[in-house]
């Protein structure tokens, strides 16, 4: 297994962890397989999307903002629980086929690891697995 370290900077925020990844599949040699991707961590979460027009980070942001907005409601103490049911809905895991030695994204995708609860310290874990 091998892990991507992430220095988050906002409290919320989507960054692209594509360039990352393919290095880590160029370093293993692996020319057809599958990339697997899994955050540990329970107030992140990973995700697949536009990664040419930055307003579209932006625009998911103030998506995922309305489906789990902050309200005094909650009971969890440490307050963030919006970011426990966005990372819920994003989800903990994804993976990308490897082609011919290149992650196999589409023409505008690449891979993003959410953030909800920062700025933080995140890791990534990916298992590169030959085909």
């Amino acid at each position: 297994m091998r892990q991507i370290e992430v220095n988050t900077r906002d409290r919320q925020g989507f960054y692209d962890i594509s360039p990352q990844l393919q290095a880590l599949v160029h370093e293993s040699g692996v020319d057809d397989g599958i990339c697997y991707i899994f955050c540990p961590h329970t107030t992140a979460g990973l995700t697949l999307n536009e990664n040419w027009d930055p307003d579209v980070r932006h625009d998911m942001g103030m998506a995922l903002d309305a489906l789990s907005p902050a309200r005094p409601g909650y009971r969890h103490g440490e307050g963030n629980s919006p970011a426990h049911v966005k990372s819920s809905l994003l989800g903990a895991n994804t993976f990308v086929f490897i082609e011919n030695g290149r992650l196999a994204l589409g023409r505008w995708q690449g891979v993003y690891l959410a953030e909800f609860d920062g700025p933080r310290g995140r890791r990534v874990w990916v298992k590169i697995v030959e085909s």
